[in-house]
């Protein structure tokens, strides 16, 4: 318990102190109230939190409270009182109960209250109902009042209060990573699984002094940032840059630019490296690009054989094919991931065959493959999302024009032509009700499918693809009452500092706003 609050003196006689009850005081506006000692876990000052969309307005955020995900509700809402701006006196009181019905998995939820007051003791005589209290919203989250002479101190009611904060399932045991990870293929699966895989390729597409590049999905196993500290490594090829530790194993750096002889530009936040598959004997080989553009679906019939005159002279041999895009106006060299690497002299001391990695969770041997799951992560405002790899169809630049359609839904920015097809738009910011952006390079469109209808969302940015442990990820707090929010699961980045909002695609849209995408 936090040295915030003071205890008051229990009484020394036993009989009486077996009849006693203790709370913990604290102030809302001009009153004061009260809640079991046993059922106050701690007392901390205001975190950081995550701003959910769409979520109770009495949520205030999502907290990471020693790796576990913490729902902070706000006691001024809940009992419609005006917001106030938090100073040193804000505390957030964590509750830990019992849930369900029949006391089943243990709820922990934080209040934010405006200042503590102390741990009194109150005796059975001190103590009355809620039934006279007058009726009201706030009344109802009360379950009794302790009478005292300087005036009644109200006793909240912590089930009501639960329920009607959003609170109604706890975030989980505390679990905790070691950080960001992976790409992967996925998704070469689920094409094969709808029948596309013959007709269509994936790639992902990355920019190089201004020239467009690509790698098909299924040699990239995840794209991270530079890290700050790189160690280089002696007597290697002007091209290698060094090692780094990425998630206890050394990763060997290569620049792109060295090695197709472009001139060099310092390492900035908009550089990716994307983690290269050299076979399960060779290991991993980090490229280090310019910036990640975007992931692309294209039809196998825009994609040629590099002609035979590049080819012969031997230094475009690490590209293989050339995918011709918008007409021919928009051409990616796809590399090849085995001639990429066929002359780089890398330390064999340094590969790690993957899928033999493993680690020790709990005293138990697991598989690292086996505990993972993809995703994708894109950026709304100030906080990240993520949805599976798999959910994902293609990202796309946003257009500079979009077409809007009359009497459309407001969340329904317009219709984009996705090579012969038709797209509906949607601007998520928008769908979640936060404030609208400008259009800028950074945002993308992210196509999903929602039962049967091929939906653009446009976001910020997208960030990364991770490969997140299935131990760091958590059933997402009850932030509706109709069950019908977007956000299912939190994914909770302890040693990285940070909350990954996790979207089920499948309740992006309702199913009367999916039929008005299908009128548009």
């Amino acid at each position: 318990m936090s040295n915030d609050v003071t205890a008051s003196a229990a009484p020394d006689d036993p009989s009486v102190a077996s009849n006693v009850r203790q709370f913990v005081t604290f102030h809302v506006e001009r009153e004061t109230y009260a809640v079991p000692l046993a059922e106050v876990q701690e007392i901390i000052r205001l975190p950081e939190m995550v701003d959910v969309p769409l979520a109770p307005p009495a949520l205030a955020g999502l907290a990471n409270l020693r790796g576990s995900v913490l729902p902070v509700a706000s006691l001024r809402r809940l009992f419609s009182l005006p917001d106030k701006s938090h100073d040193d006196a804000t505390r957030v009181v964590v509750i830990n109960r019992a849930g369900g019905h029949g006391g089943g998995q243990e709820i922990t939820s934080g209040f934010v209250v405006d200042r503590m007051a102390s741990v009194i003791t109150a005796e059975p005589g001190e103590i009355e109902g809620a039934e006279g209290l007058t009726a009201s919203a706030e009344a109802d989250l009360l379950s009794g009042v302790i009478k005292r002479t300087a005036g009644m101190v109200m006793i909240i009611d912590l089930g009501r209060l639960l329920q009607r904060s959003g609170s109604g399932r706890g975030g989980g045991a505390g679990r905790q990573v070691d950080g960001p990870v992976e790409f992967g293929a996925a998704t070469t699966a689920r094409a094969g699984a709808e029948g596309e895989a013959s007709d269509e390729i994936q790639l992902v597409s990355f920019e190089l002094a201004g020239q467009e590049y690509a790698l098909p999905i299924e040699h990239v196993q995840e794209i991270v940032q530079v890290p700050e500290a790189v160690s280089e490594l002696p007597n290697a090829e002007r091209h290698v840059i060094g090692v780094i530790n990425l998630r206890d194993r050394l990763l060997p750096l290569v620049s792109l630019r060295t090695l197709f002889g472009l001139p060099a530009a310092p390492l900035g936040e908009q550089n990716r490296i994307v983690v290269v598959s050299r076979g399960e004997a060779a290991g991993s080989v980090g490229i280090v690009t310019d910036t990640v553009k975007e992931v692309l679906r294209v039809a196998r019939a825009v994609v040629d054989p590099l002609p035979d005159l590049l080819s012969n002279g031997g230094s475009l041999r690490e590209v293989e094919s050339i995918c011709r895009l918008n007409g021919g106006k928009r051409l990616v060299s796809i590399l090849s991931a085995g001639r990429l690497f066929a002359t780089t002299q890398l330390s064999g001391d340094l590969a790690v065959e993957e899928g033999t990695m493993q680690e020790t969770r709990g005293g138990a041997e697991v598989t690292r493959a086996d505990e993972e799951e993809q995703f994708v992560v894109f950026r709304l405002a100030d906080e990240e999302y993520g949805v599976p790899i798999e959910a994902v169809h293609e990202i796309v630049r946003v257009p500079e024009q979009l077409t809007h359609v009359p009497r459309t839904p407001d969340f329904i920015e317009g219709v984009v032509n996705l090579r012969g097809a038709v797209l509906p738009v949607v601007d998520q910011r928008r769908r979640f009700q936060l404030p609208d952006a400008e259009r800028n390079d950074r945002q993308r469109i992210m196509v999903f499918a929602i039962a049967g209808v091929r939906t653009g969302f446009i976001v910020d940015s997208v960030s990364e693809v991770l490969k997140i442990p299935r131990s760091a990820i958590v059933p997402a707090p009850d932030l509706s009452q109709d069950g019908d929010n977007a956000v299912e699961r939190i994914a909770n980045l302890a040693a990285a500092k940070r909350i990954i909002l996790m979207v089920n695609v499948d309740r992006l849209l309702s199913r009367h706003e999916v039929a008005d995408l299908k009128a548009a």
